[in-house]
Order: structure tokens, then C-alpha cells, then sequence
């Protein structure tokens, strides 16, 4: 005798645009580790050097930073020893681009798989969060060699206590990447377009964040317009709680990160709200 008690099917209301449902990602959390093992695999498997792209691309970057904005544009490094002042900037930025890329095409670049198979959505973006930090781990490695050879060869560097608001800086940027990549994720499922003007205004922004100058190298009329962007302070508090260059701003720190809730409050909102419907658009 079948049990009264026994449904087969569960019939639940309809979704509040605020409802985030945590306990199902964390249910879901095996198929989160498959994505991030999928995101590092895939993407040098069948290449020769493999991860060693992880080192080649940052170190290729500064020699050619070196040679155009410290030979020819002459552009200030604070004194400090160009490689290692350009290495902290392009490591930060990589960290913070290819996650926000990895955020902002979650609709168009899962479409079929979404369109097949129900599990939380947010799963890809934050195991897009994860497998670019194991790749910023590796240019940290690197970092710190140099850091340690530029010790040894008497620079003039000096860490001190702010170093310990490194794994803040580094939450700081990922969950600014991830807002923002997930605001534009939500819009490019209607206006395609808007892809390729991200692309170009994501390059951009980081003319526009003190990756490759320090903030006291740029006119003293466009301070205080670079200090809005809210990745300003994160790469300042790095570089000064690493080498000593520049400046700790607090007030900076503050604003970026209530700029950063806000907007991971808006992206998340946004995109609870598009993943109902967006096989329709996409």
C-alpha cells in the first residue's frame, strides 16, 4: 500500500526576484570542482608548454612594458625597480580581466548546456573565480622570486604590515570582476553588441587604473578622476604594502568596497532575474 504521505510531485511557488538560493550551490558544490578542473585542463591540453604560459605571458608583458612606457614613454616607477613594479600591476590586472571575461559571457558561452540540464547558474561564474586564482598563485610564485632577487640586490623595497590585507585586495578584485562580469552577462543575452564594446572598454579601464604608473605620476588634475575607479585603491594598498611606493588610502579602500557591494547586490539581482527566461533570447 502506497504511503499517503508520498508525492511525486512538489508544486512551489514562484520565485521572488530577491530569492538566492545558497543551499543549492553549496548541493551542486562536486559540479563546481568539475568546473574549475575543466576551466585549468582545457585550456593548455593540447598545447606544448602548458602552464608554463602561466609565467610566459606575465613575463613577456613587462619586458615589453619596460621597453615602451619605462624606455620610451619614461614613465616613473616610484624609484622603484621596473620589472618588479610592472610584474605586481600585470599580475593584479590578469587576476582581475580574466575573471571578469570569465563572468561576463556565462549565458552565451553555456547556452546549450543551460538549455539542457538544471543546476545553479552562479556555479560557473565563481568556478571561474577559483581556476583564475590558482593561475594568479602561480604569477604570485613568480613575484615573489623577483621580489626576493631584488632583495638580495640591495633595492630599495620594503614590505610592511599592510602586506596583510593581501587576501582582502585579492577578494576585492574577484568579486569586482564577478559583478561586473555578471551585469554584462545579463545584457548581452538581448544586446549582443554589447560584447565588443566591453571588450574594448575593459582595455581601456586599465589605462585608467595604476597598473603600469603609479598614482603620483599622473597630473594632479586627473587624480582625483582615477581615483574614482574603484580598482585604484586595490592597486595602490598592493604596491605600497609590498614595495613602499605610493600610498595607503583608506578612504579608498572603504569606497571601493562599498562600490563592490553594491554592485555584486545589483549583478547578483540582475542575474537571478535573466536566468529564468534568457533561452528565449540567447
Amino acid at each position: 500500500m502506497q504511503d499517503k504521505n508520498y508525492w511525486t510531485l512538489t508544486i512551489k511557488p514562484k520565485k521572488h526576484w530577491l530569492d538566492i538560493d545558497l543551499k543549492s550551490l553549496w548541493a551542486y558544490r562536486d559540479l563546481y570542482k568539475m568546473y574549475v578542473k575543466r576551466d585549468i585542463v582545457t585550456v593548455y591540453k593540447q598545447t606544448i608548454l602548458g602552464p608554463l604560459w602561466f609565467l610566459i605571458q606575465p613575463i613577456f608583458t613587462t619586458v615589453i612594458y619596460m621597453f615602451v612606457f619605462g624606455g620610451l614613454a619614461g614613465i616613473s616607477t616610484d624609484g622603484m625597480p621596473q620589472p618588479l613594479f610592472y610584474m605586481s600591476g600585470i599580475m593584479l590586472w590578469n587576476y582581475f580581466s580574466t575573471a571578469f571575461t570569465a563572468s561576463s559571457n556565462v549565458f552565451t558561452a553555456n547556452a546549450s548546456v543551460f538549455g539542457k540540464v538544471y543546476f545553479p547558474r552562479l556555479v560557473v561564474p565563481l568556478s571561474g573565480l577559483t581556476s583564475n586564482l590558482i593561475k594568479f598563485g602561480i604569477q604570485l610564485v613568480l613575484f615573489i622570486a623577483v621580489y626576493i632577487y631584488y632583495v638580495f640586490q640591495g633595492a630599495p623595497i620594503a614590505i610592511n604590515w599592510s602586506i596583510l590585507l593581501f587576501p582582502f585586495l585579492i577578494f576585492l578584485i574577484a568579486f569586482h570582476a564577478l559583478s561586473w562580469g555578471l551585469i554584462v552577462s545579463a545584457l548581452t543575452t538581448k544586446y549582443r553588441d554589447l560584447t565588443q564594446l566591453v571588450t574594448f572598454g575593459i582595455q581601456l579601464l586599465m589605462y585608467a587604473t595604476p597598473v603600469i604608473y603609479p598614482l603620483s605620476a599622473a597630473p594632479e588634475k586627473y587624480r582625483d578622476i582615477l581615483a574614482m575607479n574603484p580598482l585604484s585603491p586595490i592597486f595602490e594598498t598592493f604596491k605600497y604594502s609590498c614595495m613602499g611606493c605610493g600610498s595607503m588610502d583608506w578612504g579608498g579602500l572603504v569606497y571601493s568596497t562599498i562600490f563592490m557591494v553594491v554592485t555584486l547586490f545589483i549583478a547578483v539581482v540582475v542575474f537571478n532575474r535573466v536566468e529564468r527566461n534568457f533561452m528565449d533570447t540567447v
